[in-house]
């Protein structure tokens, strides 16, 4: 059995793991990594960009249906189902093929297998046809996590699907339940609506996307019932059976009664990939099963370390991604700060989307100061009328004392694109007078974030 030293050992290689090994390789450490799977993650191949790229087509196909509101005239499109998801995996091998010519060129070796932490640094990697013994002063877990399964109804790929499952359709389902109102599911709802899909979505929170701020979820389910997708909140599935080829569903609540689905796409969250890792090597801790980290992403285990959805939420990419920066700058003695989870942007690529940072109008009254909000519609907005583009608005909460900004939260066309104004904003420790003292360009969708500040102090001039 082969053995190899490093300074740094990797376990796995999606957005946070071979940015840490990027990042480590350029501050000279001499780096490995280990993915038993495609380079990019679940993110990468089955998740962030493909989900994108369906949903593009999805966009291309609903400004085509409108174009004589734009004075075009075009005959009836034609959706040609293999050539959309093509498309979409054809971006994910693009990207995929880009990050292991970022590895090879920041120098990082990398092992295709599975790892097993085998304690005092060492790591047992078993590839197609042999092991690999490996050994790091510091090693980052990376491993990701996966869709949450629920025993009662197990992915089979006809009745039951996954993400896995909706990313690469072969026909498009008549009818489709989805289970679970978060980003995913919401998403999912949206494409296979545009598809065509009689679409329902089925949530036990009291509302869809109910991480968003109330005012913005309820935009969202306005704006997805107006499109024709049937949305059940605090209902839940007490039953379901297969009856003459498709699936029917007892549905309890606030809404009770029958629905039937020829395909129920599960959306209900993630779990941990935790397993076979040889964690009980370690003194590793676990809280619902994740790993439990410091603020400097650090295990119970000296120099054993974890970031991006293995160490808990949010589950977010960027966030991922920054832990990796985060936690190589600090093995390395580099003065970093830790991660203010309120400054992570979300976004959710829905028609419309949405894309929010910092607290909520409710969190932030939890916080027992004196605050103030503004909105404004994109209803008032020059480009948006002008791009047909008008729903939605912009909102920001300001604690009224600090002029500090809590939070910003909007719905729209693009508006993931905007937000991260308001994210730089909070990073530099912007107050309500910069924001208003900015000058924005015009015509822009983003002139609304200016207006929604002024409005927050009663300035506003457009509305």
């Amino acid at each position: 059995m082969n053995e190899q030293k490093f300074d740094l050992l990797v376990i796995g290689g999606g957005p946070g793991g071979y940015v840490a090994a990027i990042r480590a390789s350029q501050l000279g450490m001499k780096v490995a990594l280990v993915e038993k799977a495609e380079l990019g993650g679940i993110c990468l191949n089955w998740g962030c960009l493909p989900t994108k790229a369906l949903l593009r087509s999805a966009d291309v196909l609903r400004l085509v249906k409108n174009a004589a509101a734009f004075g075009i005239d075009v005959a009836a499109p034609q959706v040609n189902l293999t050539q959309v998801v093509q498309r979409s995996r054809d971006v994910s091998a693009k990207l995929q093929g880009g990050v292991a010519g970022l590895l090879k060129k920041n120098k990082v070796t990398l092992f295709r297998g599975l790892a097993q932490l085998q304690g005092q640094g060492w790591v047992q990697v078993q590839c197609a046809e042999r092991s690999q013994r490996l050994h790091a002063t510091h090693i980052i877990l990376a491993t990701g996590a996966r869709a949450r399964a629920l025993t009662d109804m197990p992915i089979d790929g006809q009745y039951f699907w996954s993400y896995r499952e909706a990313l690469v359709p072969k026909t498009i389902p008549k009818r489709l339940l989805v289970i679970g109102a978060g980003a995913i599911g919401i998403e999912f709802a949206c494409f296979y609506r545009a598809m065509g899909a009689e679409v329902s979505v089925l949530e036990w929170a009291d509302r869809i996307l109910p991480q968003e701020d109330a005012e913005i979820s309820a935009t969202v389910a306005a704006a997805l019932e107006k499109d024709g997708i049937q949305l059940y909140t605090a209902s839940k599935v007490a039953a379901h059976r297969i009856v003459n080829g498709a699936v029917q569903l007892d549905i309890t609540g606030q809404h009770t009664g029958q629905c039937s689905a020829d395909v129920v796409l599960l959306a209900v969250g993630i779990s941990a990939n935790t397993e076979k890792l040889g964690l009980e090597q370690t003194q590793v801790q676990l809280e619902r099963g994740h790993i439990v980290t410091d603020e400097f992403c650090r295990t119970a285990e000296k120099n054993l370390y974890a970031i991006g959805d293995v160490a808990g939420p949010p589950w977010l990419a960027h966030k991922a991604s920054h832990e990796g920066i985060l936690c190589v700058e600090k093995i390395m003695g580099l003065t970093v700060a830790p991660i203010n989870s309120k400054h992570i942007p979300a976004c959710t690529y829905s028609h419309p989307q949405v894309a929010s940072v910092g607290y909520s109008e409710a969190q932030a009254r939890e916080l027992g100061k004196p605050i103030r909000v503004g909105k404004f519609p994109f209803v008032a907005n020059g480009k948006a009328l002008a791009m047909q583009s008008s729903t939605g608005f912009v909102k920001v909460i300001f604690d009224e004392h600090s002029g500090e900004l809590l939070g910003a939260h909007m719905v729209g066309e693009e508006v993931t694109e905007m937000i991260n104004g308001y994210a730089i904003a909070q990073t530099l420790e912007t107050t309500e007078q910069e924001l208003m003292h900015t000058i924005l360009p015009h015509p822009t969708m983003s002139e609304a974030m200016h207006e929604a500040v002024l409005a927050a102090y009663q300035r506003a001039l457009h509305q």
